[in-house]
């Protein structure tokens, strides 16, 4: 599987496979957490109701037991640099934060579709601008990954033209413009699925990789580091 995959979730689709099983479980959560995160910040019940799922939360949180991976510590379950990142912000289908993006290969970068939801909401109805440069700068980095260079966001300059609606589908565009020793020139876009015409958010950003040495002391994590 690579970063351009997404986890089964169907029951019937699921493999044997033990690090599947526990892609698919995680996806299956994540889900089921959007959904929770998405109610709370809808919902209009009062106050005193809100207390017992309040209580159910945290009755759930403590069935998460035993132990928790520490900062800098790589998943399991994910493939880095350059795969799969089951809990992204971005594009992780265990995040109950991401939309999640769902990211294909382009000839010369990648795409990326995903609906904001009123959890992502800045202006009444629109996205938080934070939420187009944490979408542009994660396309942008799988624009380099796909290409083979793996790459930091040194660099991140943002062009906001209109608002973006929230609860409305979306498409992200990434593509590289050129490349200097370990320094890659990334373009990308935010438009609706319905008008790639009318761009929404631009950005240009400049992403550099890191060389082997420096990569380690980043994330020491790393497997054969």
């Amino acid at each position: 599987m690579n970063l351009l995959s997404t986890p089964s979730t169907a029951p019937e689709q699921q493999s044997q496979d033990p690090l599947d099983r526990r892609r698919a479980a995680i996806s299956v959560l994540g889900h089921e957490l959007r959904v929770l995160v998405d109610t709370a910040v809808r919902t209009t019940v009062a106050p005193d109701v809100l207390h017992r799922p309040a209580e159910g939360v945290r009755g759930l949180t403590g069935q998460l037991t035993g132990r928790r991976r520490t900062r800098g510590e790589i998943p399991a379950v994910d493939e880095f640099p350059g795969g799969v990142r089951m809990f992204n912000p971005v594009s992780g289908a265990g995040s109950p934060l991401a939309p999640p993006v769902r990211v294909t290969r382009t000839e010369d970068g990648v795409t990326g579709t995903c609906v904001l939801g009123i959890a992502h909401e800045g202006p009444p109805g629109y996205g938080h601008g934070g939420m187009s440069a944490m979408l542009l700068d994660e396309l942008m980095g799988l624009a380099c990954v796909a290409a083979g260079m793996p790459a930091m966001t040194v660099s991140l300059q943002m062009r906001y033209h209109r608002p973006v609606p929230v609860q409305t589908p979306l498409r992200v565009d990434a593509r590289i413009t050129g490349t200097e020793d370990r320094k890659i020139s990334v373009t990308g876009s935010i438009t609706t699925e319905a008008d790639h015409s009318t761009v929404l958010v631009s950005a240009d950003a400049v992403f550099v990789s890191p060389d082997p040495d420096r990569a380690r002391d980043l994330f020491p994590g790393l497997r054969g580091a």
